[in-house]
């Protein structure tokens, strides 16, 4: 399978760069110059991944990926000149992925496009093994279906989100520190993780929780991690 990578940023020149290093690694490349082209070409393409500059014309990066965030979980690389953690965090909270500040070096970039890619295929795949369910209270994840429900009600969570909250649920009543769970998620080491990890519970808890502020099923043990409750 030829994975399809959508490149939007409208310095022609960073997409070609993109584009000769992606297609030595088998991608193919779609190319995208402002983000209302990005969203025309999501809408005939069957794309699985994308990278997308913040300051764009018509239609910048920030807009754009909110309104991809209301059709598709697809993985969604920010990249951007902008380095201060506000802008990283604003990336995030709209439901990016990852970020990138420019300048990038190109390997790097790959490497996070080859580790979104395995995190988003084997979330849409469906296990050969036995059913995997996990419960505790309402809350139920189906992990052969990759399905997450509260109260019977589907709740759909990015490929990272998911993650995050399956990996808490199997090991329900530990504990686990936010480079715990960086490393465990992003298999990487934990340089700078605080703001990511924070973002993404953040938005699991607005998505299973009747109130996010007072949380029924993920907790936080301060000054030491975040854990789910055991039935």
């Amino acid at each position: 399978m030829t994975y399809k990578i959508l490149v939007c940023d409208d310095d022609h020149e960073i997409v070609e760069a993109i584009d000769i290093y992606l297609q030595q690694e088998g991608y193919e490349v779609l190319k995208a110059y402002d983000g209302q082209e990005a969203l025309e070409i999501l809408k005939q393409n069957d794309v699985h991944l994308l990278i997308m500059d913040v300051m764009m014309p018509r239609l910048d990066g920030i807009r754009a990926t909110l309104k991809i965030r209301e059709e598709s979980s697809i993985p969604i690389i920010i990249l951007s000149a902008k380095t201060e953690d506000s802008d990283k965090i604003l990336g995030l909270n709209i439901g990016a992925d990852d970020y990138v500040a420019k300048p990038f070096n190109p390997l790097e970039l790959v490497a996070r496009v080859k580790s979104q890619l395995r995190r988003y295929t084997q979330l849409g795949n469906v296990s050969d093994t036995n059913d995997t369910v996990y419960q505790v209270g309402g809350l139920r994840i189906d992990d052969d279906l990759k399905e997450v429900t509260v109260d019977g009600e589907v709740v759909k969570l990015t490929p990272i989100e998911y993650n995050i909250l399956l990996l808490l649920v199997k090991n329900q009543g530990k504990v686990y520190s936010i480079n715990q769970i960086y490393e465990s998620i992003w298999n990487e080491d934990a340089i700078g993780a605080d703001n990511t990890v924070a973002v993404h519970i953040r938005h699991i808890r607005e998505k299973i929780e009747i109130n996010p502020k007072e949380p029924q099923y993920l907790k936080v043990v301060w000054g030491v991690g975040y854990k789910i409750e055991k039935n």
